[in-house]
């Protein structure tokens, strides 16, 4: 590997970063396009042995660097040894989400976000709805958070493969799905309880923001609202842990 030098000629933008080993591991393994990758001086065991045969197969630049430097570019978050100079994250379509539905025979899945602005919960979606066998993620472009870094590092790699599409108007979106014969459950306390509605079929979960929940004007939109139930003191749960109990009802369902 080659030392970087004190000086670089051109500073990359903040959203071109990515950290974390399996974040990076992924990224290379569904070819992303990427331009350098940093490792920590002294780091060349485990994971990061694989990120650098990886890189150098493909013919990537990797450097050397010290932690002070790693740690600046993920701005305090946990970089395990490890950041990568990648081309901006493309969004895709709904159209994008139900061909890949229909390519794969099944009945689309989606998972609709309200408003989630911590990335660490976009970030652990995005990993459940990857691994429950959702066709796509569709997050608002206001007062929420987008594709960043943190949010790529918290999936642990599930981004490179989660189709996630960016609208204007969460209302109007959800009609559009109804327009292709999905159903749009909402998830809310005052719902019937999960485990006895039925989310067979097209279907598509709509997940609220951390605090206030889903607004009034989506909630109307959706077709139906189901609850998850609560025995504790504390009567909510985290966005991504209540995704993650409402999309796994879903393939219990689908599969049982």
């Amino acid at each position: 590997m080659d030392k970087e030098g004190k000086k670089n000629k051109k500073p990359m933008k903040r959203d071109s970063v990515i950290y974390g080993r399996n974040t990076i591991l992924e990224a290379l393994k569904a070819n992303r396009s990427v331009d350098k990758i940093l490792v920590q001086t002294g780091e060349s065991e485990g994971s990061i042995k694989k990120i650098i045969a990886s890189a150098k197969k493909k013919g990537l630049l990797v450097q050397e660097v010290d932690k002070a430097k790693l740690d600046s570019l993920s701005e305090g978050e946990k970089h395990q040894g490890v950041v990568a100079y990648v081309a901006a994250h493309q969004y895709c379509t709904i159209e994008d989400m139900l061909n890949d539905a229909k390519a794969k025979q099944q009945d689309a899945f989606i998972v609709i976000l309200d408003n989630i602005q911590d990335p660490h919960n976009l970030g652990a979606i995005l990993r459940t709805a990857h691994n429950a066998g959702a066709h796509g993620v569709i997050i608002p472009k206001h007062r929420a958070v987008g594709l960043s870094p943190t949010v790529a590092k918290a999936s642990a790699g599930a981004i490179e493969y989660m189709k996630v599409a960016k609208v204007t108007n969460v209302s109007q979106t959800i009609e559009t799905l109804k327009s292709y014969g999905i159903w749009v459950a909402c998830a809310d306390m005052d719902g019937e309880i999960v485990y006895k509605e039925n989310l067979k079929g097209p279907i598509g979960v709509v997940i609220g923001n951390e605090g206030d929940g889903i607004s009034r004007n989506v909630k109307a939109k959706c077709d139906f609202t189901i609850s998850i139930p609560m025995f504790g003191k504390v009567p909510s749960l985290n966005a991504s842990v209540a995704t993650a109990v409402i999309c796994y009802e879903v393939v219990r369902q689908r599969l049982y």
